[in-house]
């Protein structure tokens, strides 16, 4: 990881009450799904009327599906977040899922849901040095191992801009891809998303503001590129679905930036005047990004070979 454990708090750790007032009920802080491609085999039919909370649900269902979860199996979330798709997991039907996260703010929220201790199990652990507990079963019986994988938008925390400028991405990028193929059995799947780098501004605001978005909100990472995932992911996974959810990160993150307008008074008595300018600004950039092709993002059903 890049991104080390004080930079993980510094981006999520702010106050979980700061991001329930923009963010839905269930705490997803990653692109919904506005449409139903991807979903039991139908192909993009939009659904202009969704709510936000909808299409978050519709994002963790269409991963559930990718990662081939059903109520007989196991799968692990990296990156869990504030537990929101593990949360949809224990709905749509798990035997048991289980997270880990570097947020010491989002571990304590999981634990707060009080989902069933005997379906749920959150660690606060890097990635690169988890181990799978040895008194977990797959579907298989095999020890150590899980049924499926889900990652949502947590790869950007793994390269530095630094690193990609010494032309390293792919190479960390395939050590994170290699590393979760050892947690699961040739043939299982992993739904896997992230938010993508594109074109890059040419005004000198532009380039600031996102800048800023990477420096200040989200120290010690960068986004992929859509070729350095196409790339990385061999030669242990083969990449067998792909859906580009550009628009929906859009539509995603113009009601994360409305529903933040609402609470102006409510976020500059409680967290002060600096944390509403940078969210203010961060917010605004996004949606900007996502309009623009600055950024994009990708959901993919990855199976391991």
């Amino acid at each position: 990881m890049t991104s080390t454990q004080a930079d993980i708090d510094r981006s999520y750790s702010v106050d979980n009450e700061f991001f329930a007032l923009w963010l839905d009920e269930n705490m997803h802080y990653t692109s919904a799904a506005y449409d139903d491609e991807g979903h039991e085999g139908r192909r993009g039919a939009a659904m202009p009327e969704m709510t936000l909370e909808e299409a978050q649900e519709r994002k963790a269902r269409v991963l559930y599906d990718f990662a081939e979860i059903d109520s007989t199996k196991t799968v692990l979330d990296i990156g869990c977040g504030w537990g929101s798709a593990i949360d949809c997991m224990v709905r749509f039907g798990v035997r048991q899922a289980h997270g880990i996260t570097l947020s010491t703010e989002q571990i304590r929220y999981c634990e707060q849901r009080n989902l069933p201790r005997e379906k749920v199990a959150y660690w606060l652990e890097d990635y690169a040095k988890f181990v799978p507990p040895q008194t977990l079963r797959n579907a298989n019986g095999t020890p150590g191992k899980y049924d499926g994988l889900v990652s949502i938008e947590m790869i950007d925390h793994l390269c530095s801009p630094a690193q990609a400028r010494e032309g390293l991405a792919v190479s960390i990028y395939r050590e994170y891809f290699n590393r979760l193929a050892e947690w699961v059995e040739p043939g299982a799947c992993f739904g896997f998303q992230a938010i993508l780098r594109n074109r890059i501004p040419r005004a000198r605001k532009d380039l600031d503001d996102l800048a800023f978005t990477a420096d200040v909100i989200f120290p010690g990472g960068l986004n992929p590129r859509i070729e350095e995932l196409i790339v990385a992911i061999a030669p242990k996974w083969e990449c067998e679905k792909l859906i580009m959810r550009r628009k929906d990160y859009r539509a995603t993150t113009a009601e994360w930036y409305r529903r933040f307008l609402l609470h102006e008074d409510t976020i500059r008595a409680r967290w002060g005047n600096q944390v509403w300018e940078d969210y203010d600004r961060y917010l605004s950039t996004c949606v900007k990004a996502m309009d623009l092709h600055w950024s994009g993002d990708v959901q993919m059903k990855l199976r391991r070979i």
